[in-house]
């Protein structure tokens, strides 16, 4: 089974909004879709979270269900996204964004982390999964695009994950980004 990278629930946020460490809470229907998503999963051997609530609260319920601690895993909270942190992207300077757009692996508008930066902190927590077996990450969508990026699947980070989506990396996946 390798690694799975599973993304959260739905967090409690207004459409439309931007949010990377912003620590949003689960939404409102978060019982019945954790319910769903535990439902649906194997046997974990290692459970892995980010520490943002939306994701920390999952995998407490997914640890309890299967017997297993959660571990906080500081790498795997999602991207920084500085000053536009809880602002509506269609708030956001038009001059930012286009700032980003030109430059989106190096550019850093908001203060924040650059897609490169975030890309290295998410390669390098892969790389110390290369001998995962039954693991299960809790985390964002931002960390899996970066493992999709990583393996070279997704060149222009194009990639959507659903709430509660899941993405499994098996062993060679694991051998390419443990290199």
């Amino acid at each position: 089974m390798g690694l799975t990278l599973l993304r959260h629930t739905a967090p409690e946020v207004a459409p439309g909004t931007c949010y990377g460490r912003l620590d949003l809470p689960p939404g409102p229907d978060f019982e019945a879709e954790a319910r769903a998503l535990i439902a649906g999963l194997p046997p974990v051997t290692r459970l892995l979270t980010s520490p943002l609530q939306r994701c920390r609260l999952l995998a407490e319920r997914i640890g309890r269900a299967q017997g297993i601690a959660a571990e906080v895993a500081p790498a795997l909270t999602e991207i920084d996204f500085g000053s536009w942190e809880g602002m509506a992207w269609d708030a956001v300077p038009r001059a930012e964004l286009d700032a980003w757009a030109a430059d989106f692996w190096h550019a850093r508008p908001h203060g924040g982390e650059s897609v490169a930066q975030f890309a290295a902190r998410a390669a390098g927590f892969l790389a110390e999964c290369s001998a995962a077996d039954g693991w299960l990450a809790v985390t964002h969508a931002g960390q899996m695009r970066a493992a999709v990026h990583l393996l070279g699947r997704d060149p222009d980070w194009a990639c959507r994950f659903a709430y509660g989506e899941r993405l499994v990396l098996g062993a060679d996946d694991l051998a390419v980004l443990a290199r």
